[in-house]
């Protein structure tokens, strides 16, 4: 069995808890939050769990194989680099840290390190994006003429992450919640991407994140790339990666949704491959087994955070 420990049991690290569960290969013996309230609920959905209010303890404490961090970006560089000094395998939320040079210490550690290093970026193992990609890459829209990011939130945070930091302009804001996943399809699909210029409007308080930005980018090939988001909007939440080729346009909606349409035609649903799904956890267990995976790994994350932080500075 894979030995599992977790570090932050907020509403992010709560997700994969069940994915670990379900693993028949997967074991979580030890958790770690410095809410003791999170700790007792996430405790009694697993058994014979231990439990720590300090990470560094934990990792001292518990035979780990994996650990997972899912603590505030800005506790990423610290709590990430402790786990790999003590040469353990490690799976970080995304961002990778709170600002390049971070991340770029954190990716340069774990190549030293030798170790397995992954990020969570969920849509590499969703149907939806991964049947996008493979029709890009069959040619469905013929040449690529344009790519476009459309973020709407009439609330940001959502219900559902009231807390602290996301809201903060620290650490937080849809651009690195929401946009750093679609930074990192991009550059998976159509390569590497710059920011040639960017709006970005803050409100009032000097604390809090982005309402909204404008931004254009391209890819090496000189395509461009338009990012359009708002928040405290009227209507209900949109996020629509768009790419407009000579052929025809292929878009992916609200994370899995896919519409598109050949020119001269309607745009239409277009159902997801459902063979082209896969699930995170079991890739990690293949890497940690020594078998192929596919595990998006610190470079790639040190590569959308490059991205990331010229937009949101």
């Amino acid at each position: 069995m894979i030995r599992v420990g977790i570090i932050g049991l907020g509403a992010i690290g709560q997700r994969l808890i069940k994915d670990f569960n379900n693993h028949p290969e997967v074991n979580i013996v030890s958790i770690c939050d410095q809410i003791e309230e999170r700790i007792i609920e996430t405790a009694k959905q697993l058994n014979d769990i231990l439990t720590f209010t300090d990470y560094t303890k934990m990792l001292e404490d518990t035979e780990l194989d994996l650990v997972y961090v899912a603590v505030p970006p800005k506790y990423h560089h610290q709590v990430v680099s402790d786990v790999m000094e003590k040469g353990l395998n490690v799976l970080c939320e995304k961002p990778l840290a709170n600002s390049t040079e971070e991340a770029e210490s954190l990716f340069l550690q774990a190549k030293n390190k030798g170790i397995i290093n992954a990020m969570n970026f969920p849509l590499n193992y969703s149907s939806g994006s991964n049947t996008f990609a493979a029709l890009i890459n069959d040619g469905y829209i013929g040449k690529v003429r344009r790519l476009e990011l459309k973020m709407r939130f009439p609330q940001w945070p959502r219900s559902w992450q009231q807390n602290e930091w996301v809201a903060s302009r620290e650490q937080g804001g849809y651009v690195l919640e929401v946009g750093v996943h679609f930074i990192q399809q991009i550059q998976k699909i159509f390569g590497p991407i710059h920011v040639l210029n960017r709006i970005i409007q803050f409100p009032e308080d000097p604390k809090a994140c982005e309402r909204a930005i404008l931004a254009q980018l391209e890819t090496e090939d000189g395509t461009p790339l338009l990012i359009d988001g708002l928040s405290h909007i009227a209507g209900e939440e949109e996020i629509a990666f768009t790419a407009y080729g000579s052929e025809g346009t292929l878009s992916l909606l609200n994370w899995s949704a896919l519409e598109g349409g050949k020119i001269g035609e309607e745009i239409v649903s277009i159902e997801a491959d459902a063979t082209l799904g896969d699930t995170l956890i079991g890739q990690l267990v293949k890497a940690i087994k020594g078998e192929e995976a596919n595990i998006i790994d610190f470079s790639q994350g040190y590569e959308a955070q490059v991205v990331l932080e010229q937009l949101r500075k």
